[in-house]
């Protein structure tokens, strides 16, 4: 599967964004879908993910009661409804995805599937 994070942008402190994530190929046969985040010098973190089976959802610790992930259709199989930005939720958004079962589905090393970012600035 080909993924392709989109849907960032510069918004006010305590604005709302929705991310989208498209997709190509296989999605049927998932595992689960993730949203990371990165900013420069940092290692990639973790924001949401979602077990495709169950649909049980997962959120890191700083965007609990915030952000939201949900699934889609196969053109865009996940999206990141974001509210109450805050300037420290600035970064690349990452969408992902993997076919094994095997690992955390909040480990960034367990996805095989990664697309390009969409950047996501929340101004003060």
């Amino acid at each position: 599967v080909q993924l392709q994070a989109s849907g960032g942008g510069l918004v006010q402190a305590g604005g709302s964004l929705r991310l989208a994530c498209g997709a190509s190929g296989n999605v049927f046969n998932l595992y689960g879908m993730g949203w990371f985040r990165q900013t420069p010098g940092k290692e990639r973190e973790f924001v949401a993910g979602i077990h495709w089976t169950t649909s049980t959802t997962f959120y890191g610790d700083s965007v609990k009661g915030r952000f939201l992930i949900s699934r889609g259709d196969a053109s865009n199989p996940v999206y990141l409804s974001m509210n109450s930005l805050k300037p420290e939720d600035t970064a690349v958004y990452f969408c992902a995805a993997r076919y094994s079962g095997r690992g955390s589905l909040l480990s960034a090393q367990t996805y095989t599937h990664w697309g390009q970012g969409t950047l996501v600035t929340v101004s003060s």
